[in-house]
């Protein structure tokens, strides 16, 4: 069964820049099978290349810039994060990243990545909670995890 990884990406200050940790902090509620994780990541993404050892997937969710409607959900995997500069997260991609490079270097599998995330309205104002464009949009998100969780664990 494959290994799954699951964080909550961002800012819960930022208005939207938290969606991911909403997230997770909800799918941590509920019951998931033994090879799958969720962990609240937070921001600091440069930190945490030592928590992939042993995963096969690592699923992000966060807030994506992709230049559509606010509240609008994205999938993406790595190789399209990286080829297409029009596709990003918000400011943890980087770090994601080089986070995965650092953990490639330490152990001898490297997990695959796969970004599950929306389109933000708000991602600079200090305020805990979401804006109403993403807000309206949450459960599909929620909806939209769960089914890649599932997918993925079942591999």
């Amino acid at each position: 069964m494959t290994k799954v990884l699951v964080l909550g990406v961002g800012n819960m200050l930022l208005t939207d820049d938290g969606v991911g940790v909403f997230a997770a902090q909800t799918l941590l509620q509920e019951e998931w099978p033994g090879n799958v994780r969720i962990l609240e990541a937070g921001t600091f993404t440069h930190d945490i290349f030592y928590l992939f050892e042993g995963y096969d997937v690592v699923l992000v969710l966060d807030i994506v810039h992709c230049g559509g409607k606010p509240g609008t959900i994205y999938r993406l995997t790595e190789d399209e994060l990286v080829k297409n500069e029009n596709q990003r997260l918000s400011l943890h991609d980087i770090d994601l990243i080089d986070s995965l490079n650092m953990a490639e270097l330490l152990h001898a599998k490297r997990p695959n990545l796969l970004v599950l995330g929306m389109e933000p309205e708000n991602f600079t104002s200090w305020n805990i909670g979401l804006s109403s464009a993403v807000q309206a949009r949450f459960e599909d998100f929620l909806t939209a995890a769960r089914g890649e969780i599932r997918a993925l664990a079942e591999m």
